[in-house]
């Protein structure tokens, strides 16, 4: 089974307007709601993928039950856990000349509440797969990744981060199965801006040096390197489409990658696939579906 976590889920409300005029009034061209955050992003993919996942997280107040009820609808699986004080975020997205967010603070998780999620944390077998991705509220331990992981190292768990900075770099020596900075971000970690695919590689073999697994970078436009745990380099373009999207198209990779290594155990179709997924997130007013996946697919 794969498990992910989303420490501070969202509805996004989408609102489309030929022009954002601040201080007067603005009526929407069209609008849409998306249930959002980085966790469940990755269960939307891979449910379209076919593969069966179960939502972590935590959710509050009357906008917290329209959440979950949402996901459901949706066909989602979640456990999810009902905090007592704030209320899950509804994240404002204004999409007009340029993209402009308005985004909630969520509600405050106590040591009680993570206690319960420690407790369906350590209900995952070997050979399940878990996803920590996103930044962790303010509400929680900087180091709370890092507590996750030393309570299931050693289970066979195969884990799957996608965080940046500090956040990634104190749970690589946790050896987690994939982490997924891109190259922005790999460059931050090291102190400079990576302008070649030599320097990509050799920064993310340091971290691969560190303890991560599989490295999987993420380029925007560029493509994608991958440098997986047999000592291979894999490089991959970007297939062509309209940009329209900029939410989620990280997390699609991470669950389009996912799921071709678990359908095949080829990192090198993996990469495509996650490739595939992303792209079609990014050329998508929502997340990838499926058809446009395999239509992107076919072009890698």
């Amino acid at each position: 089974m794969i498990y992910t976590v989303t420490f501070n889920p969202a509805i996004d409300y989408v609102v489309h307007l030929d022009r954002l005029k601040p201080g007067d009034i603005n009526r929407n061209v069209s609008e849409e709601f998306q249930f959002g955050g980085k966790g469940i992003n990755v269960s939307n993919v891979l449910r379209n993928l076919g593969f069966e996942t179960v939502a972590l997280g935590f959710v509050a107040g009357f906008i917290g039950e329209g959440f979950e009820k949402g996901l459901a609808e949706m066909g989602l699986r979640t456990d999810l856990i009902h905090v007592k004080e704030g209320m899950t975020r509804i994240n404002v997205k204004v999409k007009a000349e340029e993209e402009t967010e308005i985004n909630g603070i969520g509600p405050v998780i106590t040591e009680e509440d993570m206690e319960e999620l420690y407790g369906k944390l350590d209900a995952i077998g070997p050979d399940d797969v878990l996803v920590l991705s996103g930044s962790i509220p303010k509400c929680l331990a900087g180091d709370t990744y890092e507590r996750i992981m030393a309570r299931l190292d050693g289970r066979g768990i195969r884990i799957a981060v996608d965080a940046t900075k500090d956040l990634l770099v104190n749970v690589l020596k946790y050896h987690p199965f994939l982490i997924k900075p891109n190259n922005h971000e790999l460059g931050e970690i090291f102190g400079k801006v990576l302008k070649t695919d030599e320097e990509i590689a050799e920064c993310a073999g340091k971290l691969q040096e560190m303890g991560g697994r599989n490295i999987l970078v993420s380029m925007a436009g560029d493509g994608a390197l991958l440098l997986d745990e047999n000592g291979e380099t894999h490089r991959i373009g970007c297939p062509k489409g309209k940009v329209v999207n900029s939410v989620g198209a990280g997390d699609s990779m991470v669950a389009g990658f996912l799921a071709g290594w678990l359908g095949t155990g080829d990192y090198g179709y993996a990469l495509k696939l996650g490739t595939a997924a992303g792209s079609a997130t990014a050329f998508s007013i929502g997340l990838a579906e499926k058809p446009l996946i395999d239509e992107l697919l076919a072009t890698l």
